[in-house]
């Protein structure tokens, strides 16, 4: 982990409320995420942890009935005001618990994205697919099968085929909704190393049931509890015997959750 605690804050969060029809499920939480930190979020289910994410890049608008309050900044701009929300969601990439690959090839499954920006030029394409592969530690595993179906992968391979597409879109900040939910423990730590390496370049926001992997990968963590936040803190503190709030503890050592 490097230090943050001077870092220039890339997200600020200000008074979120959402709420799905007439239920909240958001209550005005308020925090900031700093530049090339990894965030953990943790806290059980149907405490609003995707719903969080969904919010930061405006995939929230696909779900109808919803209504968001609030502000939401991305380097001092507000996300609902953006005008182009296509180039937000390039911004701010997202990887799903399950992975999804387009029914393509390995290679024009991250080649998609930057061909619908208007990159055409092979040369260009090849050297972009190599190194979003390479960023997701699964190019030497398929660089002599780029043109075998995506969806033909292993369930690890195709979770990491999945973090190399979100890395096409060249994103700043980079969403990781339960990750390693449907891959073996393995493969889960080969993408760890990777998320260690692309911190590097890119601010990190790890949602995860795993409290342990908040452990060992977040610089600071928040526990988010029935759309509240219990407490956002440096992850060592969160996972001490001491931090300022009971219901912490407790769940950190699973009494509940």
């Amino acid at each position: 982990m490097v230090n943050v605690t001077a870092s220039e804050n890339h997200i600020e969060v200000r008074e979120l409320r959402l709420s799905y029809g007439v239920k909240e499920v958001i209550h005005g939480i308020s925090f900031d995420i700093r530049r090339n930190e990894i965030l953990g979020v943790i806290g059980p289910a149907q405490s609003g942890k995707t719903s969080l994410l969904r919010c930061l890049n405006r995939t929230i608008d696909f779900t109808p009935d919803t209504h968001v309050s609030g502000t939401i900044t991305v380097d001092g701009e507000d996300v609902r005001r953006v005008r182009n929300v296509y180039a937000l969601r390039r911004k701010i990439g997202m990887v799903a618990p399950l992975p999804v690959g387009l029914p393509l090839s390995i290679y024009d499954n991250v080649a998609f994205a930057p061909r619908s920006a208007g990159l055409n030029r092979k040369g260009e394409l090849d050297l972009m697919v190599e190194q979003c592969l390479r960023q997701a530690a699964l190019w030497d595993e398929v660089k002599d099968r780029l043109d075998s179906l995506g969806t033909k992968l292993s369930g690890g391979q195709q979770q990491r085929l999945t973090i190399a597409r979100a890395l096409s879109h060249q994103p700043e900040i980079l969403c990781l909704d339960e990750f390693s939910i449907a891959i073996d423990p393995v493969t889960t730590m080969r993408i760890e190393d990777v998320l260690k390496e692309l911190r590097r370049h890119m601010t990190i926001i790890l949602v995860t049931n795993l409290t342990q992997q908040a452990r060992r990968l977040a610089d600071r963590t928040m526990f988010l509890w029935k759309g509240e936040i219990v407490e956002l803190d440096t992850t060592n503190v969160i996972f001490s015997d001491k931090p300022r709030d009971s219901r912490t503890r407790d769940y950190v050592e699973g009494i509940f959750g």
